[in-house]
């Protein structure tokens, strides 16, 4: 058995997902600030909770966030899913990088992309 030093704080804990991953790292990142600082959310699928249900406080979302980031192609037939959660973000004043792949689908290529840009960004 192997021992790998960690650090347990909330500082240190990222969440990202892809599709249905990417409603579901919203879905718990965000009701769950004291766990996650880093969020991360690549094109939405349906089982995203509505905008107006993902963050209860907003003022305590936009100071606990260290990244959100959200982003989808805009040839991805979930984009409004994006684009509603983003408008929401921007209305409430949470902070958020939101990132549209001109005629990005909902494939590998603007995903892998995704994941190299949020990963730059992480723990910084």
């Amino acid at each position: 058995m192997h021992a790998y030093s960690e650090k347990a704080d909330r500082e240190s804990r990222a969440l990202a997902g892809l599709s249905m991953g990417g409603g579901q790292s919203l879905n718990f990142g965000l009701a769950n600030l004291d766990t996650f600082a880093w969020v991360g959310r690549f094109f939405s699928a349906p089982n995203t909770r509505p905008p107006a249900d993902l963050i209860k406080d907003h003022a305590e979302a936009a100071k606990k966030l260290r990244l959100l980031y959200v982003a989808c192609g805009d040839k991805d037939g979930l984009f409004r899913i994006s684009e509603n959660v983003h408008k929401m973000l921007d209305e409430k004043k949470v902070p958020h990088l939101y990132n549209v792949i001109p005629g990005g689908r909902h494939d590998f290529q603007v995903w892998k992309s995704d994941l190299y840009h949020f990963s730059q960004l992480l723990f910084r």
